[in-house]
């Protein structure tokens, strides 16, 4: 299964050219979207993801659903990259060394069960 948005999304990822929607109130979101979900503005831009993020909140999943099998005990965070909030699996550290404020980077790797694209926290 595909999704058109995301997948493009993920592109730009793996490209080294991530972004993120900017509406002129000063507000980020992810694509696809035609209004920013926080004012209603239709004025969206794109703007240049950040390199590095921060985790603010994680979760160490040790039985994960069927699609993350082979990905079993993996750490789960959210990391905010500037005016957006990324989720992620983190991967480049153990998921029990894992912490709140640790620096991170948005990449694109591959679901070790499924083999489809998946959204990569790495640890710095």
């Amino acid at each position: 299964m595909t999704d058109a948005g995301y997948d493009e999304w993920l592109d730009a990822v793996d490209d080294g050219e991530g972004y993120f929607l900017a509406c002129p109130e000063g507000h980020g979101s992810l694509p696809p979207r035609r209004v920013c979900p926080h004012c209603g503005s239709t004025g969206l831009d794109h703007a240049a993801l950040p390199s590095t993020g921060t985790v603010e909140t994680f979760t160490i999943c040790y039985v994960g659903g069927p699609d993350f099998a082979d990905e079993e005990p993996y750490a789960t965070a959210i990391a905010e990259f500037g005016d957006v909030r990324l989720t992620g699996v983190v991967r480049g550290v153990d998921p029990e060394d894992v912490t709140v404020g640790m620096p991170v980077e948005v990449t694109v790797g591959t679901n070790r069960t499924t083999g489809d694209d998946l959204l990569i926290l790495q640890a710095r």
